[in-house]
């Protein structure tokens, strides 16, 4: 049951989050707190202990120390599936993506989930076809209406990416991790993604991994900065692109 002294405003909360491997420490105590509605960036340079993060947030790794709380809830020990029911759901390692599968096929298998049953690949078509509506709308928001009949491996790597944010909606979750969504990407396709995440946020909480300041610029509420598996700092972009801490810890000690 949450926590009835907990602050209604605080969605996802750490306290003295760590991880250790085999004496190496990747996360140190870190305290995260996450505003519900905004857009929240976890930034920092290579080994920050970024993705690390979004492992412990998410269940795929158990913390060797320290608590996490979605919603007021302890969540610490609960495994991924159980936090994905919860409403908390990480793109790009739960969306379903099937290469040889069309767009539109792609967001309806996600969209499946309401059945409460099985993903019935095997199901006639008129069966499934009661989902193509709202998978349209899906597809619409992601701004991929042009392929929704093109296979899911024919797409460009940006839309592909947008593929993806779209079944991970089609999950319909109150607060959505993003790792990395922009890496790899071309400038047209990240300012397109950047695009997309705004229009998206409506009603939701994003929290995202980053290691582009440009990216979170004029898109987050609230940035932290990792380095070496501990927060460096933390506000919004006007204040941690100053701070002089993180112009080194990114650029080098000369910057």
């Amino acid at each position: 049951m949450p926590d009835p002294g907990v602050d209604a405003h605080i969605i996802l909360e750490t306290t003295g989050m760590t991880k250790e491997f085999r004496g190496f420490v990747a996360v140190d105590g870190v305290d995260l707190r996450v505003r519900a509605g905004t857009i929240h960036a976890l930034i920092g340079p290579n080994g920050a202990g970024k993705t690390t993060c979004f492992n412990l947030l998410t269940k795929f790794l158990q913390p060797t120390r320290g608590e996490i709380k979605f919603k007021g809830r302890d969540i610490t020990g609960l495994k991924p599936a159980e936090v994905a029911r919860l409403g908390l759901i990480r793109s790009f390692q739960i969306s379903a993506v099937f290469g040889h599968l069309t767009v539109l096929e792609n967001v309806r298998i996600a969209l499946q989930r309401a059945r409460g049953g099985s993903f019935d690949f095997w199901r006639a078509e008129d069966v499934l076809s009661v989902f193509d509506d709202r998978a349209r709308e899906l597809i619409e928001d992601v701004g991929l209406s042009e392929y929704v009949e093109t296979q899911a491996v024919l797409l460009p790597y940006g839309r592909k990416r947008a593929l993806e944010i779209a079944t991970t909606l089609a999950l319909d979750p109150e607060m959505m991790l993003l790792d990395e969504p922009t890496a790899g990407m071309t400038h047209e396709d990240v300012e397109r993604i950047v695009t997309l995440i705004k229009r998206v946020r409506a009603g939701r909480t994003i929290l995202m991994v980053e290691h582009n300041l440009s990216v979170v610029e004029g898109l987050c509420d609230t940035i932290t900065v990792l380095t070496r598996g501990r927060v460096l700092a933390e506000g919004d972009y006007a204040t941690v692109s100053k701070n002089p801490e993180v112009i080194s810890a990114y650029l080098g000690s000369d910057a």
